[in-house]
């Protein structure tokens, strides 16, 4: 099966070349004396969602609109029911007031946008664009807000996470340019591999767009969000899929559909509604003592393992 190769293949390159665009990216934009806060908000957040960006990207421009648009809505359902219904389970996650207030809103509102813009089952350039202004909006608001509030403490935290310039600048343009690199040849990859396992399989491509893509480009994120969890990283945990839902909607299908319209005749309606009633569900679960306990996770994982099910009968 060549195709399982290209696959895992696709996906080894796809998650290489995210670390090696975060380093040298990042380490780039710290000797140019840029806070480390600003650069974990933009830099990093751009860089961590590159796989995704490049596959769906990838699909748009081969036409195959329903891996593009599985990727997201699935990798969304994904993130919600699978992540941060394990992350729960592990240990009950404690939710900050932003994330209330700012954070789960702003979430339910773009994947609003992203049903009325799907009415038709298609992403045009101008509706990608509104999207893409989106994700700039937002990217400028996490920088306010974080300069505004204890700017300084939280810099001191993130600087501890993120690498720190070591040996001359031009080893970290290697870094960047070898991360995209790999990560253009890894989207190939594992697109045709997800095409071709499409044929072989006699499913669509929304169906493997909806799953294996989609579990596979969220990888990254339930690694982040598990180890999180059991570190009693709340912040991480919670953030990390939020942000990440965000981002998969405003940055890669807009920026994506920008570059090509996007079609997604395979994409049913319960896919839709899933992703959009999941991410309404988890605010009153968080808003029930700003904690997601471990049977509300496990609600979450529930649906997500039923929805598998149906997608597979």
């Amino acid at each position: 099966m060549p195709f399982v190769f290209s696959i895992l293949g696709g996906l080894s390159l796809l998650y290489f070349g995210a670390e090696g665009l975060v380093r040298g990216s990042a380490a780039l934009a710290l000797r140019l004396r840029i806070s480390a806060l600003v650069v974990g908000l933009t830099v990093v957040a751009f860089g961590t969602s590159a796989p995704e960006l490049v596959v769906s990207l990838k699909a748009a421009i081969i036409r195959s609109g329903d891996i593009a648009l599985g990727n997201v809505i699935g990798s969304n359902i994904c993130n919600i029911g699978l992540i941060l219904g394990l992350s729960a389970i592990i240990r009950p996650l404690h939710i900050q007031i932003q994330t209330i207030r700012v954070e789960v809103p702003i979430l339910i509102g773009a994947s609003l946008m992203l049903l009325i813009f799907l009415s038709n089952l298609r992403i045009g350039r101008l509706e990608g664009i509104c999207l893409a202004v989106g994700i700039v909006a937002f990217t400028m608001f996490n920088v306010w807000h974080a300069r505004k509030s204890s700017e300084e403490s939280k810099d001191n935290i993130v600087a501890e996470i993120l690498p720190s310039p070591k040996g001359r600048a031009w080893k970290d343009v290697v870094f960047v340019l070898g991360g995209l690199g790999m990560l253009i040849l890894g989207a190939n990859l594992f697109v045709n591999g997800s095409v071709r396992a499409a044929e072989r399989m006699g499913v669509g491509e929304a169906f493997i767009g909806l799953t294996l893509v989609a579990l596979g480009t969220s990888l990254p994120e339930l690694a982040t969000s598990v180890v999180a969890a059991w570190k009693k990283q709340n912040d991480i945990a919670v953030g990390n899929v939020i942000g990440s839902n965000i981002f998969n909607i405003l940055c890669i299908l807009g920026f994506s559909s920008t570059v090509y319209p996007i079609q997604g005749i395979g994409i049913k309606p319960l896919d839709l509604y899933l992703m959009l009633g999941l991410t309404v569900l988890i605010l009153p679960l968080m808003k029930s003592d700003f904690t997601l306990k471990r049977w509300e996770g496990g609600v979450l994982l529930a649906v997500y393992v039923c929805y598998i099910v149906l997608l597979v009968r």
